[in-house]
């Protein structure tokens, strides 16, 4: 992946130049009894990093289509889906400020919308450092919470142990903070504790990458492929341990049938001792969105195939809820294209 690709992917969401089209589900496959279908979300969303709260589902903010008369939008808006209980998505009150790349977690009743790009400083990329927060059923508007020491996005968030952890990800490496060139990747690593308000610094990540995924898995936090600015995707899978404050290799995400090694705008979930990575993107030669499903085994530090996703997106959002895992949203195409409003459940 070059910087002008990327840019041209994706730094069109501010204006009318957009090239999202909606749905784009042609070619689905159906094959597989493992996938079922649930309540598609009321519009198209990607760059999404969805919550889970109590049993229920959170996508806030991203880049929406269908919301207004562009063909792209930074949201703001907030959506809820109770699996067994809804059969349609809610909506909640909106985000003070429309934000894509929120890392969003639902810790102790309490939904967290994390750092993210805004369009506060004249472009589509300003990287924040506010943190809002929500007590769904409580609050009737967002409020501020523990901001970020400084601005921060496209990273990973996870919630452990009472406390949550962001991972990886880009920063402003300069005195300029509007656009997506502006940013650096960085290994940084914080945790915040929601009683004190405090962030702390834990060990770094040993790679700096964006647009990764992450999940927890047996007291331990994967972070699994992504990109670089300089190398394009990876496919690097580390592992933290918060007991010991250290990080170790595991093995690397295997190649794809297609595209380059590693994945971009990926998502991930853990059900019992298995980690499960979900599609993701590649720029080169044109680039494309994966279909695979890889499964890495705690214990035997393996990956193994599990299938393809019936509708093959990026920018999506995984969680696993009742020994399924929701993947919501994202899109069909590389890049701003084709967004989706599908969510499809995978059981393994």
């Amino acid at each position: 992946m070059t910087l002008t690709r990327r840019m041209a992917a994706l730094g069109l969401a501010s204006g009318a130049g957009a090239l999202a089209t909606g749905a784009g589900f042609a070619g689905r496959r159906e094959d597989d009894a493992r996938w079922s279908r649930a309540p598609d979300l009321p519009f198209p969303v990607q760059e999404i990093y969805p919550a889970l709260l109590d049993g229920t589902l959170y996508v806030i903010g991203g880049f929406a289509t269908g919301i207004s008369d562009r063909p792209l939008d930074i949201s703001d808006r907030v959506l809820a889906l109770t699996p067994g209980v809804d059969d349609s998505w809610r909506e909640l009150p909106r985000l003070p400020v429309p934000t894509h790349h929120p890392q969003c977690v639902g810790l102790d009743g309490t939904l967290y919308a994390i750092g993210g790009y805004t369009a506060q400083n004249g472009g589509a990329w300003s990287n924040t450092s506010r943190v809002w927060t929500l007590r769904p059923g409580e609050d009737s508007a967002w409020r501020e919470g523990p901001a970020l020491p400084g601005p921060w996005a496209e990273n990973v968030a996870v919630a452990l142990d009472g406390r949550i952890h962001v991972l990886t990800g880009r920063r402003p490496a300069g005195g300029e903070n509007a656009e997506w060139n502006h940013q650096a990747d960085v290994t940084a690593h914080l945790m915040l504790d929601p009683a004190s308000g405090d962030w702390t610094t834990r060990a770094p990540a040993p790679s700096a990458r964006n647009s990764a995924a992450a999940a927890v898995l047996n007291g331990r936090i994967h972070v699994v492929a992504g990109r670089t600015v300089s190398g394009g995707n990876t496919p690097v899978h580390e592992v933290y341990d918060p007991a010991s404050n250290r990080w170790s290799l595991a093995a690397p995400l295997p190649r794809p049938a297609r595209g380059p090694h590693g994945s971009g705008g990926l998502a991930a979930a853990s059900v019992g001792d298995t980690l499960y990575v979900f599609g993701g993107e590649w720029f080169e030669e044109g680039g494309g969105v994966y279909d695979e499903v890889w499964a890495w085994r705690d214990g035997a530090d393996a990956w193994e195939s599990a299938g393809t996703m019936p509708t093959p997106r990026h920018g999506l959002g995984a969680h696993a809820l009742g020994g399924a895992i929701y993947t919501i949203g994202g899109a069909a195409q590389r890049g701003a294209v084709d967004t989706s409003a599908v969510v499809e459940v995978f059981r393994p």
